[in-house]
Protein backbone atom coordinates (compact mmCIF):
# COMPACT_ATOMS: atom_id res chain seq x y z
CA UNK A 1 0.00 0.00 0.00
CA UNK A 2 3.08 2.24 -0.59
CA UNK A 3 1.38 4.81 -2.36
CA UNK A 4 -1.92 4.41 -1.36
CA UNK A 5 -3.59 7.29 1.37
CA UNK A 6 -6.07 6.00 3.68
CA UNK A 7 -8.25 9.58 4.21
CA UNK A 8 -10.42 8.48 6.95
CA UNK A 9 -11.68 5.76 8.62
CA UNK A 10 -15.28 5.72 10.54
CA UNK A 11 -17.26 2.40 12.28
CA UNK A 12 -20.25 2.21 13.48
CA UNK A 13 -23.24 0.30 14.70
CA UNK A 14 -26.14 -0.40 12.17
CA UNK A 15 -29.45 -2.27 12.79
CA UNK A 16 -29.54 -5.17 10.52
CA UNK A 17 -32.89 -7.17 10.48
CA UNK A 18 -32.38 -9.54 13.06
CA UNK A 19 -29.27 -8.07 14.58
CA UNK A 20 -26.42 -5.74 14.64
CA UNK A 21 -24.05 -4.76 11.82
CA UNK A 22 -20.77 -3.52 12.46
CA UNK A 23 -19.99 -1.02 9.66
CA UNK A 24 -16.64 0.79 8.94
CA UNK A 25 -16.00 3.32 6.58
CA UNK A 26 -12.63 3.49 5.06
CA UNK A 27 -12.16 6.48 2.46
CA UNK A 28 -8.87 5.93 0.51
CA UNK A 29 -6.77 7.60 -2.74
CA UNK A 30 -5.39 5.82 -5.03
CA UNK A 31 -2.39 6.63 -7.17
CA UNK A 32 -3.88 8.61 -9.87
CA UNK A 33 -5.08 7.97 -12.59
CA UNK A 34 -8.05 4.97 -11.28
CA UNK A 35 -11.18 4.16 -13.21
CA UNK A 36 -13.14 2.15 -10.93
CA UNK A 37 -15.90 1.48 -12.95
CA UNK A 38 -13.70 0.74 -16.50
CA UNK A 39 -11.64 -1.95 -13.87
CA UNK A 40 -14.89 -3.08 -12.83
CA UNK A 41 -16.15 -3.87 -16.34
CA UNK A 42 -15.77 -7.45 -15.90
CA UNK A 43 -17.86 -7.47 -12.72
CA UNK A 44 -21.08 -6.08 -14.55
CA UNK A 45 -22.83 -9.42 -14.80
CA UNK A 46 -21.70 -11.02 -11.43
CA UNK A 47 -23.89 -12.38 -8.81
CA UNK A 48 -24.34 -9.72 -6.24
CA UNK A 49 -23.63 -12.44 -3.39
CA UNK A 50 -20.22 -13.53 -4.87
CA UNK A 51 -18.61 -10.37 -6.96
CA UNK A 52 -20.37 -7.95 -8.79
CA UNK A 53 -20.30 -4.09 -9.74
CA UNK A 54 -23.85 -3.14 -9.70
CA UNK A 55 -25.33 0.71 -9.49
CA UNK A 56 -21.66 2.26 -9.59
CA UNK A 57 -20.59 0.02 -6.90
CA UNK A 58 -18.00 -3.13 -6.74
CA UNK A 59 -18.84 -5.83 -3.51
CA UNK A 60 -17.34 -8.79 -2.71
CA UNK A 61 -16.32 -10.86 0.47
CA UNK A 62 -12.73 -10.06 1.58
CA UNK A 63 -10.36 -11.99 4.12
CA UNK A 64 -9.29 -9.35 6.66
CA UNK A 65 -7.16 -11.66 8.60
CA UNK A 66 -9.27 -12.88 11.42
CA UNK A 67 -12.81 -13.12 10.04
CA UNK A 68 -14.43 -12.56 6.81
CA UNK A 69 -16.20 -9.53 5.92
CA UNK A 70 -18.70 -7.88 2.67
CA UNK A 71 -16.80 -5.26 1.08
CA UNK A 72 -18.54 -2.83 -1.00
CA UNK A 73 -16.39 -0.18 -3.00
CA UNK A 74 -17.29 3.40 -4.82
CA UNK A 75 -15.64 6.17 -6.31
CA UNK A 76 -16.09 9.72 -5.25
CA UNK A 77 -13.62 11.87 -7.30
CA UNK A 78 -12.32 11.71 -10.66
CA UNK A 79 -9.96 8.87 -12.97
CA UNK A 80 -7.34 11.87 -12.12
CA UNK A 81 -8.72 12.65 -8.87
CA UNK A 82 -9.63 9.32 -7.54
CA UNK A 83 -11.08 8.80 -4.30
CA UNK A 84 -12.79 5.81 -3.19
CA UNK A 85 -15.28 4.71 -0.55
CA UNK A 86 -14.67 1.26 1.30
CA UNK A 87 -17.30 0.00 3.31
CA UNK A 88 -17.08 -3.27 5.53
CA UNK A 89 -19.87 -5.30 6.52
CA UNK A 90 -20.27 -7.94 9.22
CA UNK A 91 -22.02 -8.97 12.59
CA UNK A 92 -20.53 -9.27 15.87
CA UNK A 93 -17.48 -7.69 17.06
CA UNK A 94 -16.41 -4.39 16.29
CA UNK A 95 -13.89 -3.80 13.34
CA UNK A 96 -9.61 -3.49 14.59
CA UNK A 97 -7.74 -1.07 13.00
CA UNK A 98 -5.42 -4.44 11.82
CA UNK A 99 -8.80 -5.43 9.99
CA UNK A 100 -9.44 -1.76 8.51
CA UNK A 101 -5.93 -2.07 7.57
CA UNK A 102 -5.65 -5.55 6.28
CA UNK A 103 -9.60 -4.57 4.13
CA UNK A 104 -7.68 -1.70 3.01
CA UNK A 105 -4.34 -4.07 1.96
CA UNK A 106 -6.79 -6.59 0.08
CA UNK A 107 -8.80 -4.23 -2.10
CA UNK A 108 -5.72 -2.78 -3.04
CA UNK A 109 -4.29 -5.92 -4.19
CA UNK A 110 -7.67 -6.45 -6.28
CA UNK A 111 -7.23 -3.33 -8.41
CA UNK A 112 -3.58 -2.79 -7.97
CA UNK A 113 -4.28 0.60 -6.80
CA UNK A 114 -0.89 1.67 -6.10
CA UNK A 115 0.20 0.54 -9.90
CA UNK A 116 2.08 3.66 -11.46
CA UNK A 117 -0.06 3.87 -14.62
CA UNK A 118 1.85 7.11 -16.13
CA UNK A 119 4.88 4.66 -16.27
CA UNK A 120 3.11 2.46 -18.35
CA UNK A 121 1.50 5.26 -20.93
CA UNK A 122 4.76 6.65 -21.13
CA UNK A 123 6.82 3.37 -22.24
CA UNK A 124 3.89 2.66 -24.71
CA UNK A 125 3.55 6.52 -26.22
CA UNK A 126 5.75 5.15 -29.39
CA UNK A 127 2.91 1.96 -30.68
CA UNK A 128 0.25 4.30 -31.48
CA UNK A 129 -2.03 2.11 -31.32
CA UNK A 130 -1.53 1.62 -27.57
CA UNK A 131 -1.38 5.26 -27.14
CA UNK A 132 -5.03 5.43 -28.32
CA UNK A 133 -6.42 2.87 -26.29
CA UNK A 134 -4.45 4.01 -22.91
CA UNK A 135 -5.81 7.20 -23.74
CA UNK A 136 -9.61 6.28 -24.10
CA UNK A 137 -9.10 3.66 -21.03
CA UNK A 138 -7.33 5.77 -18.83
CA UNK A 139 -6.95 4.39 -15.57
CA UNK A 140 -8.05 1.14 -15.86
CA UNK A 141 -6.15 -1.04 -13.82
CA UNK A 142 -6.57 -4.93 -14.52
CA UNK A 143 -8.81 -6.55 -11.35
CA UNK A 144 -6.48 -9.40 -10.18
CA UNK A 145 -7.55 -12.68 -7.39
CA UNK A 146 -6.87 -12.22 -3.65
CA UNK A 147 -4.98 -15.01 -3.28
CA UNK A 148 -2.98 -17.60 -5.75
CA UNK A 149 -5.00 -20.01 -5.11
CA UNK A 150 -7.97 -18.62 -6.22
CA UNK A 151 -6.32 -17.21 -9.32
CA UNK A 152 -4.96 -21.22 -10.04
CA UNK A 153 -8.25 -22.64 -9.69
CA UNK A 154 -10.14 -19.75 -11.61
CA UNK A 155 -7.09 -20.63 -14.35
CA UNK A 156 -8.26 -24.44 -14.53
CA UNK A 157 -11.89 -23.61 -14.64
CA UNK A 158 -11.17 -21.39 -17.70
CA UNK A 159 -9.61 -23.75 -19.74
CA UNK A 160 -11.00 -24.36 -23.37
CA UNK A 161 -14.35 -22.80 -22.40
CA UNK A 162 -15.69 -18.94 -22.21
CA UNK A 163 -15.13 -16.25 -19.73
CA UNK A 164 -18.67 -16.03 -19.57
CA UNK A 165 -19.48 -19.90 -19.39
CA UNK A 166 -16.06 -19.94 -16.37
CA UNK A 167 -17.39 -17.07 -14.13
CA UNK A 168 -20.83 -18.42 -13.59
CA UNK A 169 -19.06 -21.73 -12.68
CA UNK A 170 -16.25 -19.34 -10.49
CA UNK A 171 -19.67 -18.34 -8.70
CA UNK A 172 -20.99 -21.65 -8.45
CA UNK A 173 -17.84 -23.07 -6.54
CA UNK A 174 -18.13 -20.01 -4.08
CA UNK A 175 -22.13 -20.26 -3.28
CA UNK A 176 -21.83 -24.08 -3.05
CA UNK A 177 -18.54 -24.33 -1.07
CA UNK A 178 -17.88 -21.18 0.20
CA UNK A 179 -17.64 -19.52 3.58
CA UNK A 180 -21.52 -17.24 4.51
CA UNK A 181 -20.94 -13.97 5.45
CA UNK A 182 -24.12 -12.87 6.67
CA UNK A 183 -25.32 -9.13 6.59
CA UNK A 184 -29.31 -8.21 7.74
CA UNK A 185 -30.17 -11.62 6.97
CA UNK A 186 -28.49 -12.10 3.46
CA UNK A 187 -25.77 -14.62 2.72
CA UNK A 188 -22.53 -13.15 0.45
CA UNK A 189 -20.15 -16.31 -0.34
CA UNK A 190 -16.24 -16.45 0.35
CA UNK A 191 -14.36 -18.14 -2.88
CA UNK A 192 -13.81 -21.55 -0.68
CA UNK A 193 -10.39 -22.42 0.70
CA UNK A 194 -8.01 -25.76 -0.53
CA UNK A 195 -9.95 -27.48 2.20
CA UNK A 196 -13.24 -26.97 1.49
CA UNK A 197 -12.76 -28.21 -1.91
CA UNK A 198 -10.74 -31.36 -0.87
CA UNK A 199 -14.13 -32.10 1.38
CA UNK A 200 -16.52 -31.88 -1.29
CA UNK A 201 -14.39 -34.67 -3.28
CA UNK A 202 -13.80 -34.70 -6.99
CA UNK A 203 -18.21 -35.65 -7.00
CA UNK A 204 -19.37 -32.55 -5.69
CA UNK A 205 -16.97 -30.45 -7.42
CA UNK A 206 -18.11 -31.54 -10.93
CA UNK A 207 -21.56 -30.42 -9.46
CA UNK A 208 -20.68 -26.90 -10.34
CA UNK A 209 -20.68 -27.69 -13.89
CA UNK A 210 -16.96 -28.57 -14.23
CA UNK A 211 -15.92 -31.62 -16.39
CA UNK A 212 -14.57 -34.88 -14.50
CA UNK A 213 -11.15 -34.40 -15.78
CA UNK A 214 -11.37 -30.55 -14.48
CA UNK A 215 -12.79 -31.53 -11.08
CA UNK A 216 -9.94 -34.04 -11.08
CA UNK A 217 -7.41 -31.15 -11.28
CA UNK A 218 -9.08 -28.96 -8.66
CA UNK A 219 -9.43 -31.69 -6.48
CA UNK A 220 -5.84 -32.32 -6.84
CA UNK A 221 -4.17 -28.76 -6.68
CA UNK A 222 -6.06 -27.98 -3.57
CA UNK A 223 -5.22 -31.77 -1.48
CA UNK A 224 -1.39 -30.74 -2.60
CA UNK A 225 -2.05 -26.72 -0.74
CA UNK A 226 -3.60 -28.63 1.95
CA UNK A 227 -1.09 -31.33 2.52
CA UNK A 228 1.40 -28.59 2.29
CA UNK A 229 3.04 -30.27 -1.09
CA UNK A 230 2.62 -26.64 -2.93
CA UNK A 231 2.86 -23.07 -1.48
CA UNK A 232 1.29 -20.79 -3.51
CA UNK A 233 1.74 -17.87 -1.89
CA UNK A 234 5.23 -18.76 -1.08
CA UNK A 235 5.86 -18.74 -4.94
CA UNK A 236 5.55 -15.14 -5.26
CA UNK A 237 9.04 -14.91 -3.72
CA UNK A 238 9.99 -16.72 -7.26
CA UNK A 239 11.00 -15.70 -10.45
CA UNK A 240 8.49 -15.82 -13.16
CA UNK A 241 10.06 -18.97 -15.07
CA UNK A 242 10.31 -20.65 -11.73
CA UNK A 243 6.54 -20.65 -10.96
CA UNK A 244 5.92 -21.37 -14.21
CA UNK A 245 8.09 -24.44 -13.84
CA UNK A 246 7.01 -25.80 -10.51
CA UNK A 247 2.91 -25.00 -11.77
CA UNK A 248 3.73 -26.76 -15.06
CA UNK A 249 4.97 -29.96 -12.88
CA UNK A 250 1.16 -30.01 -11.62
CA UNK A 251 -0.89 -32.32 -12.93
CA UNK A 252 -3.86 -30.34 -15.37
CA UNK A 253 -1.96 -27.15 -15.10
CA UNK A 254 -0.10 -26.48 -18.22
CA UNK A 255 2.10 -23.13 -19.19
CA UNK A 256 -0.94 -21.14 -20.07
CA UNK A 257 -2.83 -22.16 -16.69
CA UNK A 258 0.28 -20.71 -14.73
CA UNK A 259 0.67 -18.16 -16.45
CA UNK A 260 -2.48 -16.88 -16.16
CA UNK A 261 -1.89 -17.54 -12.20
CA UNK A 262 0.86 -15.13 -12.42
CA UNK A 263 -1.02 -12.29 -14.22
CA UNK A 264 -3.65 -12.82 -12.00
CA UNK A 265 -3.01 -14.28 -8.38
CA UNK A 266 1.03 -12.69 -8.50
CA UNK A 267 0.41 -9.27 -10.68
CA UNK A 268 3.10 -10.52 -12.88
CA UNK A 269 1.97 -7.36 -15.76
CA UNK A 270 5.07 -8.46 -18.11
CA UNK A 271 3.32 -11.92 -18.41
CA UNK A 272 1.76 -12.53 -21.91
CA UNK A 273 -0.24 -15.82 -22.25
CA UNK A 274 0.04 -15.78 -25.88
CA UNK A 275 -1.07 -19.36 -26.36
CA UNK A 276 -4.12 -17.74 -25.27
CA UNK A 277 -7.26 -17.46 -28.45
CA UNK A 278 -8.98 -14.53 -27.13
CA UNK A 279 -5.88 -12.68 -26.66
CA UNK A 280 -4.04 -13.52 -30.25
CA UNK A 281 -7.67 -12.83 -31.64
CA UNK A 282 -7.64 -9.02 -29.73
CA UNK A 283 -4.17 -8.35 -30.74
CA UNK A 284 -4.22 -9.30 -34.31
CA UNK A 285 -7.98 -7.00 -34.27
CA UNK A 286 -5.72 -3.79 -33.51
CA UNK A 287 -2.16 -4.85 -35.26
CA UNK A 288 -2.54 -7.47 -37.87
CA UNK A 289 -6.09 -6.34 -39.95
CA UNK A 290 -8.55 -9.61 -38.15
CA UNK A 291 -5.78 -12.16 -39.95
CA UNK A 292 -4.83 -15.24 -37.58
CA UNK A 293 -1.90 -15.31 -36.01
CA UNK A 294 0.97 -17.59 -33.64
CA UNK A 295 2.03 -16.88 -30.58
CA UNK A 296 5.43 -16.16 -31.72
CA UNK A 297 3.83 -13.07 -33.76
CA UNK A 298 1.89 -11.81 -31.07
CA UNK A 299 5.25 -12.30 -28.45
CA UNK A 300 6.61 -9.71 -31.60
CA UNK A 301 4.14 -7.08 -31.68
CA UNK A 302 4.26 -7.49 -27.90
CA UNK A 303 7.88 -6.99 -26.90
CA UNK A 304 7.47 -2.83 -27.62
CA UNK A 305 5.25 -3.02 -24.31
CA UNK A 306 8.18 -4.49 -22.02
CA UNK A 307 7.69 -4.80 -18.82
CA UNK A 308 3.77 -4.36 -19.65
CA UNK A 309 2.69 -6.65 -22.34
CA UNK A 310 0.40 -8.49 -19.72
CA UNK A 311 -1.52 -5.68 -18.78
CA UNK A 312 -1.32 -3.93 -22.26
CA UNK A 313 -2.52 -7.71 -23.92
CA UNK A 314 -5.66 -7.01 -20.96
CA UNK A 315 -6.11 -2.94 -22.67
CA UNK A 316 -6.74 -4.13 -25.83
CA UNK A 317 -9.68 -7.15 -24.06
CA UNK A 318 -11.32 -4.27 -22.59
CA UNK A 319 -10.88 -2.13 -25.87
CA UNK A 320 -12.56 -4.36 -27.79
CA UNK A 321 -15.54 -4.95 -25.27
CA UNK A 322 -16.09 -1.19 -25.14
CA UNK A 323 -15.53 -1.40 -28.94
CA UNK A 324 -12.66 1.54 -29.16
CA UNK A 325 -11.48 2.04 -32.43
CA UNK A 326 -7.67 3.39 -33.70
Amino acid sequence: MTNVIILKIVTKLVCGRNSLIQKATVVIEPLAPFDLATSSLVFIDGNRCVRSYQNDCFSQVIDVGSRLVWARLTSNGCVNNPKLTLELYAEGLCFSEEEKLQAVSVISRIFSLDMPLESFYSHVQGDFVMARVTQMLCGFKFPTTPTVFEALIDAIVEQQISIKVARGIEERLAVMFGEAVIVGGEKFFAFPSAAALVEAGVEGIRRVGLSLRKAEYIYGVSQRVVGGFLDLEGLKGCGSKEVVDVLDGVRGIGVWTAELTLLRGMQRFDVLPADDFGLRRVISRYYCGGRSINAGEACRIADVWGEWRGLAAFYLIIAEVKNVSV
